[in-house]
């Protein structure tokens, strides 16, 4: 046996100790910190961070690592990495209504700015990625048809989250009929609903990079 077979035998016999690096991506508010909150809740106890209506209250890559999910007998060690909301424009004015100063919603469209470039540079340091879109809109939006776009020529293994499942006017198989060539797990991660079915696709389709 030579020598890289000799590794490859003893990795597939020990398994390999690095964590899978699942990115979580998409628009703002469609629940990203708020899902990635469940699954840390879920496994560790622990929260990744803070979930609001305010768009873009996620401005930096908020990690929580070496969380151990298992469903179904089976088991997958992840770094979650929650990334701020992707847009396509980011104008201070809609923070005012929040009742932002001006200048304090200007500092927050600076960083919001930063932190979607900051989201697109991480694409080189995530194994596989969980794309979530809020199932009471129209997911053929610029933003969803970039980002799975980029993934696509990078290789990165998708999951396509539908979520908010648990309002009214969810429509999650619009999302599906999208794109119908990833992977898709519909649910409500404020409800915790179908998170089984989550776990599983992840734990199914994530990939380690080469």
């Amino acid at each position: 046996m030579v020598f890289g077979g000799f590794i490859n035998w003893l990795r597939n016999l020990f398994g390999s100790k690095r964590n899978i690096s699942l990115g979580i991506y998409g628009c703002t508010n469609v629940g990203k910190t708020t899902l990635a909150n469940k699954i840390a809740l879920d496994f560790t106890g622990e929260t990744v961070g803070k979930a609001s209506p305010i768009p873009h209250e996620t401005r930096f890559v908020q990690k929580k690592e070496k969380v151990d999910i298992k469903n179904d007998g089976k088991k997958l060690s992840i770094n979650i990495l929650d990334m701020p909301g992707l847009e396509t424009k980011i104008d201070y004015r809609k923070f005012l209504k929040y009742g932002m100063s001006r200048a304090t919603a200007k500092e927050r469209a600076k960083e919001a700015t930063q932190g979607v470039v900051e989201a697109i540079k991480w694409l080189s340091n995530v194994d596989t990625v969980l794309a979530v879109m809020d199932s009471t809109r129209d997911p053929l939006t610029q933003v969803n048809i970039t980002l799975l776009g980029n993934l696509e020529a990078r290789k990165i293994p998708v999951i396509l989250v539908a979520n908010k499942t648990d309002l009214k006017n969810s429509r999650p198989n619009q999302i599906k009929e999208a794109f119908p060539q990833y992977p898709f797990v519909s649910v409500s991660a404020l409800k915790g609903e179908n998170m089984d079915q989550l776990y599983d696709a992840i734990i199914k389709h994530a990939r380690k990079s080469k």
